[in-house]
């Protein structure tokens, strides 16, 4: 009951002489004996030769051809059974005429089978031989007059016609046949029954009813028959243009190895050579050792003439240039170390104390890993220079790297060598360029960093600064592992807040706080004095400085946490200075203030204009911001109206609300306080916060809002240069905050004496040295209660406004809150 198809698959099949004039299925049999067959799928209208070899399927056969001639094809699901059964058969089969059958001397018979209509197997009826009831296809072809329809025959022409073209081997005869078949429906049978696919493929395109869905899928076939066929063009006659150019090219590389022995020249072999001889001195791992190995075998096999030579070739170069295992030797005086520190920097004990620290136990345990330091403080205090005091004192090499808006996290990991202008990371190619695997390395401003679509260098840092990983930090252009653990990373921010919180984690933070004036002057005369005289051509002992002069510089004109304001002034009065002597005018000896107000002119700072206390409502409070603190004023005035609520002074959602809690506190205490109830309802509140056009937010101004209103209500004068800071709740408490050693430097340049603070920032006052709480007393206060205790005196303002109030209830605004 089998059949075995010799037919090859990609043989053009026979066109039969009369396709259009084929069996429907209201004209065949409904019963069918089924003869199964390999590789071979038969559709209707060709006409193909198969050889029967086995007794059941001979017997088939001869029955059929005794009859009516008819019988149904249907391809077997495995081309390997020999015996399949009738659920191992394609459901979808074609009915077939015998149109010849040749008998064999070997017993075999050969069959000549047209075939007529598609037809589905219902339902087996015997197995011996296979006979089963079917239901024919109603075969509907393409409609020529429809123009969708006829562009796709079109297409299937001209695609058939061009896999006629690429193939060499089919004769021109087919072309004929092709242009000879009309009838639509055979078209599609035709070129189904010859493109090359494989037997699922072809059978699939048989059981498909729809002629458009059928006639789709025929082309999207020959179309990569097509492709496939110029694909195989193209290499042949690449492949023979590439022997020929190979045989010159091998001839001309002959005479140009010839020419660079004459002159005397290096070829790509002594380029192999010469880095292999300095291979041989690298003390790199063996991960390495086999990775360079590697990269030299493809640099061998690579034509010096390709594209991809000069990239192989520099990264080889880079490999050996990398300090492999190449470290300086650390200095471990402390003593030495503590006095290049404190010659470079004056103050950040906390700073030095650390790298002392550090070196000390590096001493004592000779391998130790880095530390990832952050120093964080105000712009002006000293942070990167320190960098280079620490290089200096223990004896390494310095770099820095500026991470100030750098966006793409290749600047971090490196681009893959396999992209155009491939480049190495920055910290790797900055160990390259010093020349030792454990520098200093400074990532100043790491606090702005930011990320765009080329992703986030402060993720790719996280590896970097993880003493944990960067043992076997990897590098894209490398791509092998480098110990980065000897390197003593230090980063720079002067806003812990923009840092991620991973990479915060990973950082030991060093708080580096603002100089008292007493710092900055030393600092001007150690440092910035003399540095200024040598930029400007003036020696020191041509014009002093005297510390009153300093002091006025630093007082009165600039207000900072740190130093680079101080050392702008400095640079404009050596400038003038300079021009003085460039003149041949006489320069006075001694730098006095006098002398400095000539240079500067008038004051830019002043700090008495912020010490009268003898308008009710004005409290000095504190603040930080990001270059450091700065006093803070509150504004209270009452004026008739309905209880109104007006904020101003362009504040933050945490400070109105910080104001809101205030007035609702003072409005439940107002018996206690002394406020009549009736204030509340017939006046009007405005707070305002000088200096409109800079933002305020934060809730540290709670106590100081507080205060004010109070001051306000009461009428009663606020202690003179009083400053105070700490939030306040609802029910009257005073909460810790932050910054305080900042604040507390802003006081003293603004001449206060007294300070409130919550009784929890005790901790923060203990870790602050003496020094910089010279002159000032600081008075803890638990409640608001206390706040003013402290902060209102008894005796009235002076001519103090009577605040007269109506006995008749005024209907009162209700809870307005105006906010300019």
């Amino acid at each position: 009951m089998l059949s075995d198809s010799n037919s090859q698959p990609e043989a053009i099949a026979i066109m039969a002489a009369d396709p259009d004039h084929l069996l429907r299925g209201d004209d065949a049999p409904p019963t069918l004996p089924i003869l199964p067959v390999r590789n071979t799928v038969l559709f209707p209208g060709v006409v193909l030769p198969v050889t029967v070899t086995r007794k059941k399927s001979v017997k088939l056969v001869r029955k059929a051809y005794a009859a009516d001639k008819l019988l149904g094809v249907v391809a077997q699901l495995n081309p390997d059974a020999d015996e399949p059964a009738a659920d191992e058969l394609h459901a979808v089969g074609t009915l077939a005429r015998i149109l010849k059958l040749l008998e064999q001397p070997d017993g075999q018979i050969t069959i000549i089978l047209q075939g007529q209509v598609r037809f589905a197997v219902e339902e087996q009826i015997s197995f011996t031989p296979l006979v089963a009831r079917v239901s024919y296809f109603s075969e509907v072809a393409l409609n020529p007059d429809i123009p969708s329809e006829f562009a796709l025959l079109q297409a299937l022409r001209e695609a058939a016609t061009k896999v006629l073209e690429l193939t060499p081997e089919i004769p021109m005869e087919a072309r004929a046949m092709l242009d000879g078949i009309q009838s639509p429906a055979f078209l599609t049978h035709f070129l189904s029954s010859n493109v090359q696919l494989d037997l699922p493929a072809k059978q699939k395109l048989l059981e498909l009813a729809d002629p458009e869905a059928q006639a789709r899928q025929l082309l999207e076939a020959l179309l990569s028959q097509a492709e496939l066929l110029e694909i195989k063009q193209d290499i042949r006659s690449k492949t023979h243009t590439g022997i020929d150019a190979q045989q010159r090219e091998y001839f001309l590389r002959q005479q140009l190895k010839t020419l660079q022995d004459e002159l005397g020249q290096d070829g790509a072999e002594e380029d192999v050579h010469r880095l292999k001889a300095r291979a041989e001195t690298k003390k790199w791992p063996e991960a390495v050792a086999a990775h360079f190995k590697k990269e030299m075998e493809k640099l061998t096999r690579t034509n010096p003439m390709a594209p991809d030579y000069s990239v192989s070739l520099n990264y080889v170069e880079f490999l050996l240039d990398l300090p492999w295992g190449e470290f300086t030797k650390d200095k471990f005086n402390l003593k030495q170390t503590k006095k290049i520190l404190d010659a470079d920097h004056f103050g950040i004990e906390k700073v030095k104390e650390r790298i002392l620290e550090y070196l000390a136990v590096l001493k004592l345990k000779q391998d130790l890993k880095a530390p990832i330091l952050c120093l964080y403080g105000p712009p002006g205090v000293g942070k990167t220079s320190l960098g280079r005091s620490i290089a200096t004192a223990l004896g390494r090499k310095y770099i820095r790297m500026s991470l100030g808006g750098v966006r793409d996290e290749a600047e971090i990991r490196g681009h893959r060598k396999t992209y155009v202008g491939a480049m190495p990371g920055r910290i790797i190619s900055q160990i390259k360029k010093v020349g030792v695997s454990n520098p200093v390395i400074i990532l100043d401003e790491i606090d702005k960093v930011s990320s765009d679509f080329r992703g986030d260098p402060s993720s790719a840092l996280l590896e970097v600064l993880d003493p944990e990983q960067n043992a076997t930090f990897t590098d894209n252009y490398l791509e092998v592992e480098y110990d980065l653990s000897k390197v003593l990373f230090i980063a720079t921010a002067n806003s812990l807040d923009t840092i991620q919180p991973a990479l915060r984690d990973r950082m030991e933070i060093i708080d580096l706080t603002g100089y008292t004036q007493e710092e900055k002057v030393q600092i001007a005369r150690k440092h910035l004095w003399p540095k200024q005289l040598k930029e400007h051509g003036l020696g020191e002992a041509e014009v002093k400085i005297t510390d009153a002069a300093l002091h006025r510089v630093a007082d009165d004109y600039t207000r900072e946490s740190g130093v680079r304001g101080l050392e702008r002034k400095l640079a404009a009065v050596t400038r003038n200075l300079a021009r003085r002597k460039a003149g041949k005018e006489v320069l006075p000896p001694v730098m006095e203030p006098a002398e400095i107000r000539k240079i500067l002119g008038a004051a830019i700072f002043d700090r008495d204009q912020y010490q009268d206390n003898d308008t009710a409502g004005v409290v000095t409070g504190l603040a930080w911001t990001s270059v450091g603190g700065d006093i803070l004023f509150v504004e209270s005035l009452l004026s008739r109206g309905r209880g109104k609520l007006t904020l101003s002074g362009q504040l933050g959602d945490v400070m109105k609300e910080s104001a809101i809690t205030a007035l609702s506190y003072l409005r439940s205490r107002a018996d206690e306080i002394g406020i009549d109830y009736r204030l509340f309802e017939q006046y009007d509140l405005h707070i305002h916060f000088p200096e409109g056009a800079v933002p305020k937010d934060g809730p540290s101004a709670g106590i100081a809002i507080f205060t004010s209103m109070a001051s306000a209500f009461t009428q009663r004068r606020i202690r003179a240069k009083l400053a105070m800071t700490g939030e306040i709740t609802l029910r009257g408490k005073v909460l810790p905050v932050g910054g305080i050693k900042e604040k507390l430097l802003a006081a003293r340049r603004a001449g206060m004496k007294d300070i409130i603070l919550c009784p929890k920032n005790r901790k923060d006052i203990e870790e602050i040295p003496e020094d910089y709480l010279k002159g000032l007393t600081i008075h803890y206060a638990d409640r608001v209660d206390d706040v003013l205790r402290v902060a209102l005196l008894d005796e009235l303002v002076p001519h103090p406004q009577k605040l007269p109030v109506r006995d008749e209830p005024v209907p009162a605004a209700g809870p307005s809150v105006e906010v300019q």
